[in-house]
């Protein structure tokens, strides 16, 4: 009927921190009180549970330190070896070379070019990324 079941809660709850390794004294400690990296861990195993075909991730490790980071890669993979599309947004280019097997790049507001992880260069993504920023938006708009 749309009501929260107290049990269910737990048993996600429980599987959540158990599967993403979230570091956390207890299940009901709340959110703000984890460091960065478990509130992303958290954020992200809330979103799982709907069961997405799906999932945007907008900078999913900013601001987070690098073992966080390791453990968020991982699960984007390990997402996408499962058959989910993950689509990350991100201005940290290792984390894309590192994770992705396509990366669509953006230059003043259009898209200037897709490439494929394993065939490109930090070099060619950066000469995409200023495709448009000398007002040559016509050219594709």
């Amino acid at each position: 009927m749309g009501f929260l079941v107290d049990k269910k809660m737990r048993d996600d709850t429980d599987v959540q921190i158990s599967s993403m390794r979230i570091k956390t004294p207890n299940r009901k400690e709340k959110i703000r009180s984890l460091s960065g990296g478990n509130q992303q861990k958290v954020i992200i195993g809330r979103w799982l549970l709907t069961n997405p075909d799906i999932l945007l991730l907008d900078e999913p490790t900013r601001g987070i330190d690098v073992g966080a980071k390791y453990e968020i890669y991982q699960l984007i993979i390990n997402l996408a070896k499962s058959g989910k599309s993950i689509i990350v947004v991100s201005s940290e280019m290792p984390e894309l070379l590192g994770i992705t097997n396509r990366i669509m790049v953006m230059s003043n507001g259009c898209i200037a070019g897709t490439v494929n992880t394993d065939e490109t260069t930090q070099t060619e993504i950066f000469n995409l990324s200023t495709k448009y920023l000398n007002n040559n938006r016509e050219a594709e708009v």
